[in-house]
């Protein structure tokens, strides 16, 4: 199963860029063409937050119509920047009665579950009593079957400004985790805008980057944020039973590959 990830997207009403300089529209344009070219095709593709940039009118509408080009089945998370309402409508196969967009894919030998770690109004994160229940009764459901967890927040501090924006109740979900009698192959995550791995809890978070710009890599205590144009990417995540998930970055942009010789 190959499951390809974007995340932080950030898109903008038409015509406009993120702090007036970034082209965050452009980008995801560049994304869903490189995806719909990759070869073999993912079978899913996951956006894990942070779709519209703010959100203001006419984001999800401009998200709307960069993602129609798009050939493969996506599923999607919100992230600290997403208005829950406005992916509902855009998204039908959320769920309309949960205050939480959080759910499951079962359409592949890998179980995923998506999980909401939005705290409405802020830019942290937020695992609450409800939602790690969620978490532990789907882990509970299908003993042994190799498990995925997606969410936009990291659970683990990453040494960047971005740590003052991580997610209570992380060591919660963390406990869940090494208990699980579904074994968790991996957490894929969003919102540090950079590629980042860690151990974790008995399993591996990968960190995606944005389709558009990175945070900028400073691990100097006390730095702030800054952003750079580093190259965007899609993680693509390997899963094979006899190996288990093992995830490489596509590069957006013009690399020929080059023979040796």
């Amino acid at each position: 199963m190959l499951i390809a990830q974007i995340t932080d997207l950030h898109v903008t009403p038409a015509g406009t860029r993120a702090f007036g300089r970034v082209d965050t529209n452009a980008h995801l344009a560049a994304a869903v063409a490189h995806l719909n070219a990759l070869d073999p095709r993912p079978d899913l593709v996951l956006i894990t937050g942070d779709l519209a940039n703010t959100p203001k009118p006419g984001e999800y509408e401009m998200l709307e119509e960069l993602l129609a080009p798009l050939t493969l089945p996506c599923r999607v998370l919100p992230g600290n920047h997403d208005d829950r309402s406005a992916l509902r409508r855009l998204f039908p196969y959320l769920p309309a009665e949960d205050p939480f967009l959080h759910h499951v894919v079962d359409e592949g030998p890998l179980r995923i579950l998506m999980l909401d770690s939005q705290k409405t109004g802020f830019p942290e994160g937020e695992l609450c009593a409800g939602r790690l229940a969620w978490i532990a009764d789907r882990l509970a459901e299908e003993p042994g079957r190799p498990t995925l967890i997606a969410m936009h927040h990291q659970p683990f501090p990453t040494g960047l400004a971005i740590d003052t924006m991580g997610c209570a109740g992380a060591a919660d979900l963390a406990d869940l985790v090494r208990r699980s009698p579904a074994p968790v192959v991996g957490i894929v995550c969003g919102h540090v805008h950079r590629p980042i791995t860690a151990g974790w809890a008995g399993t591996t978070v990968f960190c995606a980057p944005s389709t558009a710009h990175q945070f900028a890599l400073d691990l100097a205590p006390g730095a702030g944020f800054g952003w750079t144009t580093e190259p965007p990417a899609v993680a693509l995540h390997r899963w094979v039973p006899d190996s288990g998930l093992v995830t490489h970055l596509s590069l957006i942009g013009d690399y020929p590959r080059q023979r040796f010789g």
